[in-house]
């Protein structure tokens, strides 16, 4: 569950934008907890620095975001959804966040809600967890150091998943699990057919659970398995990589590529 699919953001790919005062890591999950968070991430920039752009771009993940500035804990930490393009943001003043990307199969057991509960706004965890949300949020304002918060996170995320780790729908679980498997190298009449349910039933599944088609997620697994392969390098050109992800048409893969990056695949790859 999870562990073929490993999404990537910008600043792995692009790290010549990290610049002084301007830091982006990530932080692998213990053992246990690996088949449902795709990692733990920080963000920090020091506005004694010029500004910075942040470039997010679609990870088919949901994630848990505290701001570790935030004066009140009951308003540090909220739900962000899935995306499905690109966001640039401007950062001018100083900012310490903390993230827990899960992976969209796990997220409904954490959240409580389905993952369309969350299309297009932001969700205050203190609404989704009452009390226990702002104890929770208070140990990871009160802690000093990323490894710290890790440490309280997953001893969290345990409890939580030792009690139930099964309430996601099982069409959805298992269209997901097929599609990291393909790495979204397929057809949505395809993925119906593997999963013997038409493509109506599997768009309202996906509409209900997820807030977005299955169409959308196949992009997005396909485009963050491409992007996967081009941090490691392991490709001759980017024509043949276009090829091996079923992009058959130049002007189709660059429209994609613009859609959920903003920028053209040859402006981060290392070879032509």
């Amino acid at each position: 569950m999870g562990s073929v699919y490993r999404p990537i953001q910008t600043p792995k790919l692009q790290k010549e934008q990290q610049r002084p005062g301007y830091s982006y890591q990530e932080y692998a999950p213990c053992e246990q907890l690996t088949p449902y968070v795709a990692c733990y991430w920080t963000l920090d920039f020091h506005a004694d620095v010029e500004s910075q752009l942040h470039r997010i771009i679609p990870d088919g993940c949901v994630d848990i975001i505290v701001n570790r500035l935030s004066p009140s804990s009951r308003k540090a930490a909220f739900v962000e959804g899935i995306m499905t393009q690109y966001e640039l943001i401007h950062l001018s003043e100083v900012q310490s966040l903390f993230g827990i990307r899960f992976f969209l199969e796990s997220a409904q057991t954490v959240l409580k809600f389905p993952v369309s509960a969350f299309a297009g706004q932001h969700v205050f965890l203190e609404e989704l967890w009452g009390l226990e949300g702002e104890h929770f949020v208070e140990e990871i304002l009160s802690a000093n150091m990323a490894t710290e918060i890790v440490g309280v996170v997953e001893r969290q995320l345990k409890r939580v998943f030792a009690v139930d780790d099964s309430s996601v729908h099982p069409l959805l679980h298992a269209s997901v699990q097929y599609l990291y498997a393909a790495k979204g190298n397929l057809s949505m009449l395809g993925l119906a057919e593997e999963l013997g349910f038409s493509e109506r039933h599997l768009r309202r599944v996906f509409h209900s659970e997820l807030g977005v088609g299955p169409k959308e997620m196949i992009g997005i697994v396909r485009f963050q398995s491409m992007l996967r392969e081009i941090y490691s390098g392991s490709y001759t050109n980017l024509t043949d990589l276009a090829l091996k992800y079923g992009y058959y048409d130049q002007s189709h893969y660059i429209k994609n590529f613009k859609r959920y990056y903003g920028i053209l695949p040859k402006q981060i790859s290392k070879t032509d």
